[in-house]
């Protein structure tokens, strides 16, 4: 839950959406910018029955409705794309379907504002094109959804025939079955970080390490990068550290608005607390929650979004601030 709500804080950027977008999509060429990126509705409409894993569904008139975890319709040149991206930590092994349903979702979205428009104007068309709401020359925006994975090495499927089961089925029919490809990107193993601009690419780097302790403090200390974090990205980069209490610290190490993880992780180490975090690991959850919930607030996001990103409900955003303004009131009266 703490690296759902962090990746939906960190990819709410659009710099660092547009630079996901050139650098897994574009080999690295600057194709988009962050001006090319408008915000879609991360609800996707399903037929009613289907079933969804990663998220609780959401039941309304007759459809199912997923929520994504992030999604831009993206200018190039005249045109339109809609770009999704999802973060996966466990391997699901029936994935190509439910990526399969996201993709399906935004076309039928589409498709259903062409079919309102298209009886909108129902002048010269002919009976099909009137009857299903779609012309000759209709079309609609390519979807993309990139498969951001985190986990150790993946050995699940690659496409939607991966998990279809052929036995005994003929192969002039076996090739008729419509197949769907994933578009998996493995951060522990993405070497090639370079194609990035933006911080994405010291938080690839960092997830890359974080499973060698060694190998991570050689990372954090030979960038200086990492002495300079945006809240957003120290708690995301904190999230996959096995560094005990990275989060707790974060405040001793923030100057002028960043935050030092290189003086962070090494206060760790001196402590003797970086081995792992086997304790505590339901308190420090719910700790980076608030936090990351409560810097929201701080940059100025609208309630409604936070309720998006963070998959929480007004009460808990109210309690938050609450929380909040009583520790601002006692740090300005200690001796009260």
């Amino acid at each position: 839950m703490v690296k759902d709500i962090g990746w939906k804080a960190f990819l709410s950027d659009d710099e660092r959406y547009a630079d996901l977008i050139n650098g897994i999509g574009c080999g690295g060429l600057q194709v988009v910018d962050k001006t090319d990126l408008h915000e879609m509705d991360t609800q996707t409409g399903m037929l009613q029955g289907l079933r969804f894993i990663r998220s609780l569904p959401i039941r309304a008139k007759g459809r199912t409705l997923q929520i994504r975890d992030a999604v831009r319709k993206t200018a190039f040149g005249m045109n339109f794309a809609i770009i999704g991206v999802e973060n996966q930590e466990l391997i699901d092994y029936e994935i190509p379907l439910r990526n399969l349903s996201y993709d399906v979702g935004e076309y039928e979205k589409q498709a259903r504002k062409i079919r309102k428009e298209v009886r909108a104007h129902s002048v010269g068309l002919s009976l099909g094109e009137f009857l299903y709401g779609f012309r000759k020359d209709s079309r609609l925006y390519p979807v993309v959804t990139f498969i951001l994975y985190t986990g150790e090495a993946w050995d699940g499927p690659m496409c939607l025939h991966d998990i279809l089961d052929f036995s005994d089925i003929p192969e002039k029919l076996c090739g008729m079955a419509a197949d769907y490809k994933i578009h998996l990107v493995e951060i522990r193993k993405f070497e090639d970080t370079q194609v990035f601009r933006t911080d994405v690419r010291y938080l690839f780097d960092f997830i890359r390490n974080a499973g060698d302790k060694a190998a991570l403090k050689a990372l954090v200390n030979n960038n200086s990068y990492y002495e300079e974090m945006d809240d957003d990205a120290y708690y995301l980069a904190a999230s996959y550290a096995n560094v005990e209490n990275l989060l707790k610290v974060k405040d001793y190490h923030r100057k002028d608005g960043k935050i030092n993880m290189r003086s962070a992780i090494q206060e760790m180490i001196d402590d003797g607390r970086a081995e792992g975090i086997t304790q505590g690991k339901a308190e420090g959850a719910s700790q980076a929650k608030t936090a990351i919930i409560l810097n929201m607030i701080r940059s100025g996001m609208t309630d409604s979004d936070i309720q998006t990103i963070a998959e929480c409900d007004q009460a808990f955003i109210d309690e938050i601030r609450r929380s909040s303004a009583k520790k601002t009131h006692k740090s300005r009266w200690p001796f009260r």
